[in-house]
């Protein structure tokens, strides 16, 4: 558990500052987002992975790698969207190549990577606390 509690919580240390680093370049930019977006990113991106890194560190742990495993996998689905497929406001082509646009480009694919790394080892904890079988 302690191994798994300090992966994740390194994933979401450094996911906390990519989106605050993300953040600031929307702003500067300026990238707007609509009212459902900034409630996604504020309860999905931003809350749930700082409480399951809370969690990761108690008896609820598993919770804890449940929880972080939806939040990185929804922040990953959201991102990937607005920043890759989607081509508006938000994908990475539409912003200038210079400043914060710069920031914009590479703390989206920074998100994406560390986002895709928190699903992963969520998975692998998960996966570990599944009762084992005996083969007959």
């Amino acid at each position: 558990m302690a191994k798994f509690a300090k992966y994740g919580t390194f994933v979401v240390v450094a996911h906390a500052v990519m989106v605050v680093l993300h953040g600031l370049a929307h702003g500067a930019i300026p990238v707007s987002l609509s009212w459902s977006q900034g409630l996604f990113i504020g309860i999905v991106i931003s809350f749930a992975p700082i409480l399951a890194a809370i969690l990761l560190w108690t008896q609820f742990s598993r919770a804890g790698a449940a929880l972080l495993l939806g939040s990185m996998l929804g922040a990953f689905i959201f991102g990937l969207y607005n920043h890759f497929i989607l081509v508006g406001p938000d994908h990475v082509s539409q912003v200038p190549n210079t400043g914060w646009g710069i920031l914009f480009q590479i703390t989206a694919v920074l998100l994406a990577l560390i986002e895709g790394l928190g699903v992963g080892v969520s998975v692998w904890e998960l996966s570990n606390r599944l009762p084992k079988t005996t083969g007959r």
